[in-house]
């Protein structure tokens, strides 16, 4: 057979990262390193689906630079067939430690390139030995050289459109249209109709996005109460008169203060809303501080929420803020509006009664 010609791997690192753009689903595991090995040793194996070739974990692995740059066609047959049998001696400079397949198998395939619809995985006992993995043929032309940046961009938007599910496909336009806000300002439609123009920045468009498609989702009657961003400090001082709220813009104040008027039996539900970006969401600590100035305010707790906002879950900074987040908090994603993540503390009910 004629084996496929091998991408190099900064080609397959910048592709993958565009084939599987922020939004993917188990993205990290998509374009992290492994990835690219993983995808770069089924290219030298041929280890496309419909070539009856199959590579397991321990060819990547085991696998190294000095081989891979090895391009003889017979040299390749044998190492497919030795390696294919444990027969293939470990190099030296093998790209990972002997015991490292998890990596690959678990994380880089099983996590992030078989539910995305790049490898295939046939069905071999679970004893076995034999390789089970192949890339699917059209996500492998996706890497061929040859096509031009345009050429493969189009490619991809086709692949993507016919491998990745309708949510996954939303949320990543959604996550496109925010980092394509561009500099200058960001125009922000208050519930009263009223607008205002915020700095651009990562940080404004999820304040938008708080303000524009969480409030209205779900709050019955939203106002906002306050807004604060690095050029300006937006309150509603007949609002929070109203409310008997002290808004001290020097104090310990959140990225934004909601209120739902129509909450039910009249009563006012204030919502205090981090934006995180970088950093700051609601924390054990920070929750205090807040339901102080609520209390102070003369509110019952019951009447008071705390909200942090994220961009994406697969983003990193909720992988490292998840353990700071305050129990009794609710959490929301820009990319998917319409869900409401609950970090629900104390409760006495059993899961049969909090399941969706």
């Amino acid at each position: 057979m004629t084996l496929p010609t091998i991408p190099s791997s900064a080609t397959v690192q910048q592709r993958l990262g565009v084939i599987f753009p922020e939004g993917t689903q188990e993205r990290q595991w998509c374009i992290r390193d492994a990835a690219v090995k993983t995808v770069r040793a089924m290219f030298y194996a041929g280890a496309v689906l419909g070539a009856d070739r199959w590579l397991k974990p321990s060819q990547v692995v085991n696998m190294s630079d000095a081989q891979i740059a090895n391009l003889d066609a017979v040299e390749r047959e044998r190492w497919y067939r030795l390696s294919s049998a444990n027969r293939w001696p470990r190099p030296s400079d093998a790209w990972y430690a002997a015991n490292s397949r998890e990596q690959v198998r678990d994380e880089g395939v099983k996590k992030g390139l078989i539910p995305n619809g790049a490898v295939y995985e046939r069905s071999v006992p679970a004893t076995s030995s034999a390789g089970r993995y192949a890339l699917r043929e059209d996500f492998a032309a996706l890497f061929d050289e040859s096509l031009s940046p345009e050429a493969f961009a189009v490619a991809a938007g086709r692949w993507r459109g016919a491998h990745l599910n309708q949510a996954a496909l939303a949320r990543i336009a959604l996550l496109r249209a925010g980092a394509a806000a561009g500099d200058g300002t960001i125009e922000v439609r208050l519930p009263n109709g009223r607008s205002e123009l915020l700095s651009a920045g990562a940080s404004s468009e999820l304040t938008k996005a708080l303000v524009e498609q969480f409030a209205p989702r779900f709050l019955a009657q939203p106002a906002v109460i306050w807004l604060s961003e690095s050029a300006q400090k937006i309150i509603d001082s007949t609002l929070t008169r109203s409310l008997g709220l002290n808004i001290d813009p020097a104090g310990v104040l959140p990225d934004a203060i909601l209120a739902d008027l129509g909450a039910p039996d009249g009563r006012v539900l204030i919502v205090f809303c981090e934006v995180v970006h970088t950093d700051g969401p609601v924390t054990a600590l920070r929750k205090r501080q807040l339901d102080d100035m609520a209390r102070g305010a003369g509110f019952d707790l019951a009447d008071v929420a705390h909200l942090t906002v994220f961009r994406d879950r697969g983003q990193k900074q909720i992988r490292e803020q998840i353990g700071k987040l305050a129990w009794g908090t609710f959490v929301w994603f820009s990319s998917e509006p319409d869900g409401l993540l609950v970090l629900r503390e104390g409760t006495e009910k059993r899961l049969s009664a909090l399941r969706p």
